[in-house]
């Protein structure tokens, strides 16, 4: 007679069979190509290795001639419940090894299950992806495909509520790049992950294009040229790390509080290598990373998107314990013009810095916004919108530090000045403040005053330096342009007092509308 512990015993064995020690063919195929297995990442993810798993012991559906043989251990698709440095997450870990990683319709069940539970318990949301989109043998059949699934719609509903991150950790098209799209931070492995809308086979398939999967979707593409990916890293423990360290800045939801840490950083530390970190000459670059991680609490900085947009730095760090969100022109780039990819680099990171209640540092030193026909090509009347549109309806506390330059526009899109109601509005001794470029506007205005003097060089280059004068930190000061020009020793100081006095969210101000429609 069958009792309950013969029916236990047959649960542990049927169990055992999908883990990776009742798998050592899988496992082996891994170690081939010098990876780890689903749950090994999601081992050296988790807090202990722990993962509350659901769906563990799935079967996949197998109702037509195209499936009725299939074997497909978890449905190719790990989910469950662990925690990262001892907050709750929802973890969802697409296994390779199963069918290339493809999404079958159990799977995706499972897939939502995670995404639905991060929304109604406010729980971050990792996904360690690798695979081929839907699968094959289940997506050709109408009566699995047509009902389609709520999947992307409940990824939509996440935004703003609860971190997601996107581990892309291989072969990475089609549907893994669509839930990486929705996410609030991807993170690739060079030479391993992919991404794109499909793979090589299909393009070739389908547009007679040879490419291979590096040319198509590497991280080299879509971290550094597009952007889609925020950071790309050497190997799958960097990318795991990656993922923690983001969230490590965020709270678990939009409603609980900042993860504020304890410091031993003195909020009150000066520091003389600023005034050598920016030249008071306006012509000379510098590596305004430098200027946040003298400011910012020690070994506090994360940056995001760095090998994309390098005119434009959007960088984590944290202000006596309290993470902060950092907007830097970066000269040795352009000069730190404002140009597309530069908007929509800074508009995406304060949209991710307002919704968790992040304050935003925005330090200016911006010629202004890019001009000419690739500027207009690459729709920069429409991108800069988003700047401006991403700023203006931002709640959490803001302060603006000019540098040097802040000009024009793009004085404006750095929420210079009172332009954005910075709740501190600082510049530094070097800062030169103007409505254009001082060479651009004496070559528009007095082109015909210095062209018919004796020495036209002359004659403009002293136009240009009587002009520097009025531009000079003091004189935006005298009609309250900025609230005060500081010593750059005590702006440390001076932004963590200022955060550490204001509200958290700015009152709502605005007119009872259902949503706000984003330029972009």
């Amino acid at each position: 007679m069958t009792d309950s512990r013969d029916l236990l015993k047959q649960i542990e064995e049927a169990r055992h069979a999908v883990l990776d020690e009742g798998r050592p063919d899988a496992v082996e195929k891994r170690r081939k190509f010098d990876m780890l297995t689903a749950r090994e990442r999601v081992a050296a993810l988790v807090d202990d290795g722990k993962l509350t798993e659901f769906g563990s012991l799935v079967q996949p559906h197998r109702d037509n001639e195209l499936n009725k043989d299939l074997v497909a251990p978890a449905d190719g698709i790990i989910t469950g419940t662990g925690t990262i440095d001892g907050r709750h997450v929802n973890v969802v870990s697409h296994d390779y090894t199963v069918h290339g990683g493809s999404s079958g319709k159990v799977g995706g069940l499972k897939l939502a299950r995670a995404v639905t539970r991060s929304i109604e318990r406010g729980m971050p949301l990792v996904m360690l992806l690798e695979g081929g989109g839907h699968r094959i043998q289940d997506g050709m059949n109408a009566a699995h495909f047509a009902g389609a699934s709520p999947v992307f719609q409940n990824m939509a509903r996440t935004s703003g509520w609860i971190p997601t991150v996107a581990a892309m950790m291989g072969q990475g098209f089609a549907g893994p790049t669509n839930y990486s799209a929705l996410s609030d931070f991807v993170v690739m492995v060079r030479g391993k992950a992919t991404m794109g809308m499909a793979g090589p086979a299909l393009v070739k398939a389908g547009t007679g294009v040879d490419i291979s999967k590096e040319e198509l979707g590497g991280a080299k593409l879509q971290a550094d040229r597009q952007g889609i990916a925020d950071l790309a890293v050497d190997s799958e423990e960097e990318c795991l790390a990656a993922a923690a360290k983001f969230l490590s800045y965020l709270p678990s939801n939009a409603r609980a509080p900042l993860p504020i840490i304890d410091c031993d950083d003195p909020a009150d530390r000066r520091d003389d290598s600023l005034f050598n970190l920016v030249p008071a000459d306006s012509r000379k670059v510098y590596d305004v990373r430098k200027v946040i991680k003298v400011i910012a609490d020690r070994d506090s900085v994360f940056e995001l998107k760095p090998g994309f947009a390098g005119n434009i730095v959007t960088a984590f760090a944290r202000l006596d314990g309290r993470p902060v969100g950092f907007v830097a022109n970066q000269t040795m780039r352009k000069g730190g013009i404002l140009d597309t990819p530069a908007c929509e680099k800074a508009a995406h990171f304060i949209a991710l810095c307002d919704a968790f209640g992040l304050p935003l540092v925005f330090l200016v030193d911006v010629p202004g916004f890019s001009i000419g026909p690739s500027a207009e090509e690459s729709g920069l009347g429409r991108r800069s919108g988003r700047l401006f549109y991403e700023i203006g309806i931002a709640t959490v506390p803001r302060a603006s530090i000019v540098l040097r330059k802040g000009y024009g526009g793009g004085y404006y899109a750095m929420c210079g000045g009172r332009s954005f109601e910075a709740d501190a509005a600082f510049a530094w001794p070097t800062a030169e403040i103007c409505a254009m470029s001082i060479e651009g506007a004496v070559d528009v205005a007095f082109k015909r005053d210095y062209q018919n003097a004796d020495d036209p060089a002359a004659k403009r280059q002293a136009m240009i330096d009587r002009i520097k004068t009025q531009t000079a930190a003091l004189g935006a000061a005298k009609d309250f342009g900025v609230d005060e020009i500081i010593d750059p020793r005590d702006t440390r100081a001076l932004l963590i007092e200022t955060f550490n006095t204001t509200p958290r969210r700015k009152p709502d101000r605005n007119p009872p509308r259902y949503r706000a429609i984003s330029p972009i």
